[in-house]
């Protein structure tokens, strides 16, 4: 069988047309099953109903929802169309989603009823409204022309979906990705790992990288995939017992907490479980001793990826040496890494060449291109690299600060933090300081049933660590605050530390 050229083609069709691809929860635990040829049918007549309603190739849609399985179809049809879908992040503020939305030049938005508050105050002109529910002319069923499409052969290179990014440092800026790119993606994982068959649960947003791509390997590898419309544990613990989730991905926020969750835990069977995949953030020693502990049957991996780069960058080592727990792996064989601008020659800041490299950034010319001349993309993420040749994630770039002239990147303040047996979770934060210039500060998760203090703690990292490197202050959380795309939220919590310590300004 020839694979597709088209992304939004990319549906594997060898098992019975009546399979249940993609099974929504809701909230209130209602199920939703979208079989395979249900899929296909409702990609389909949207990608039909498109170009009947005179959308044209390479022309935009937003779509603006939480998780449910018409989400994925949409999307994918919109590919077939050639036409370019804009998932969009609806946890931004309502202006925010208007820029994003005007700035993608969407000629309409897919939208769930949640999100239609979103869309009433700002002026879209030109942008047309269309409700996933519902009957009547503003609705999905009224964009509907059913019946069979043969997709569009894209051009080299043509653009196949736009993703915005989170915009911490300004107005977030949309990702232009082909269909080449995130076809040769979803080929390489499917080649490395076989899915077919499996239940995959999906809890992440579809705004993002990992959501996103996971959906279309379910589709394209012969998988199932159990769907929530957003991560809460409780839920999440639910789905994996009662639809014999085999594979997850999540961030080690999201496995903290689960773990709090002692009562769903007790009543789960989290046996079929045999690959969780992690990514965002390092799994410190004592979060993967726990994950081994609640998932006995689990192949534990820290993965690597951007949005501008793809979600291949590191592998299995080439001898087969197993990965240490803190490390993302070895270089993948089909991609490029150089570390640049580091003190040493295994230090630094980490270029990547794929062919998953993003095009470019959509209708920003004052924005500097982070592809170099050589087709590398500049991630802005330090790493370091050991003897054996893995890699170790140690921070952003921009996340480093200077105190009293000693550089701080927060992640390893965090992993020093973390490698206290009494730590689940750490997030440091740099707070304005008068004669050190700034000051590193912590909030921290313990583990649960821990009575860990601040100045044991404290003393803890001193005897550990450099100590220009120890935080001045930790305050401890029940559980970490999480952003939109369910990484620790620096910002707020640097806000937080700030108010805590002057609290006169704050006011």
């Amino acid at each position: 069988m020839s694979l597709p050229c088209n992304l939004g083609d990319f549906v594997s069709r060898t098992g019975a047309p009546d399979r249940p691809l993609i099974i929504g929860l809701d909230g209130d635990g209602a199920t939703r099953v979208m079989t395979r040829a249900a899929f296909d049918a409702l990609a389909d007549a949207f990608a039909r109903g498109l170009l009947k309603r005179g959308i044209r190739r390479g022309e935009r849609i937003a779509i603006l929802a939480a998780n449910r399985p018409d989400y994925v179809a949409v999307f994918m049809g919109a590919m077939r169309a050639g036409i370019v879908p804009v998932p969009v992040n609806f946890k931004f503020p309502a202006a925010t989603i208007a820029q994003v939305i005007a700035d993608s030049g969407a000629r309409l938005v897919v939208h769930d009823e949640e999100r239609l508050a979103a869309l009433s105050g700002p002026a879209l002109p030109g942008v047309e409204r269309v409700a996933f529910d519902g009957e009547g002319e503003g609705s999905l069923a009224a964009w509907l022309d059913p019946g069979p499409f043969e997709p569009v052969t894209p051009a080299p290179g043509e653009t196949a979906l736009s993703l915005y990014t989170s915009g911490s440092t300004g107005m977030p800026k949309g990702v232009l990705l082909s269909h080449a790119s995130h076809l040769w993606v979803a080929k390489t994982r499917m080649e490395e790992t076989d899915l077919s068959g499996a239940r995959v649960l999906i809890a992440a947003p579809l705004y993002h990288m990992n959501a996103l791509a996971l959906a279309i390997l379910v589709c394209a590898s012969g998988a199932s995939a159990v769907m929530l419309p957003q991560f809460k544990a409780v839920p999440y613990i639910e789905a994996i017992s009662a639809h014999g989730c085999t594979f997850l991905t999540a961030v080690p926020p999201m496995i903290a907490m689960m773990l709090r969750e002692k009562d769903a835990l007790a009543r789960a069977d989290l046996s079929g479980v045999r690959m969780v995949r992690m990514g965002s953030a390092p799994v410190n020693d004592s979060l993967a001793a726990q994950i081994r502990t609640l998932l006995p049957n689990a192949r534990i991996i820290n993965a690597y990826g951007t949005t501008e780069g793809g979600p291949i960058v590191f592998g299995e080592h080439p001898d087969g040496r197993p990965a240490p727990m803190g490390s993302v792996g070895y270089p993948h064989p089909q991609v490029a890494v150089r570390l640049v601008n580091g003190e040493t020659p295994d230090t630094g800041v980490l270029e990547m060449k794929s062919p998953a490299i993003m095009q470019g950034y959509h209708n920003r010319p004052d924005v500097r291109s982070p592809v170099t001349a050589d087709g590398y993309y500049n991630t802005g993420d330090v790493f370091r690299r050991d003897a054996e040749g893995f890699y170790y994630f140690v921070g952003r770039a921009d996340d480093m600060f200077v105190s009293g002239g000693e550089n701080i990147f927060p992640g390893e303040v965090e992993a020093v933090l973390e490698s206290h047996p009494d730590v689940m979770q750490a997030c440091v934060v740099p707070v304005d300081d008068d004669i050190k210039g700034q000051k590193p500060v912590a909030f921290v998760v313990r583990r649960p049933g821990a009575s860990l203090d601040e100045a044991t703690l404290k003393t803890y990292v001193l005897a550990n660590a450099p100590a220009y490197q120890h935080p001045r202050r930790v305050w401890f959380l029940d559980q970490m605050l999480l952003a939109s795309t369910n990484k620790i939220d620096r910002a707020t919590l640097r806000q937080r530390a700030e108010a805590e310590l002057n609290p006169a300004v704050a006011s």
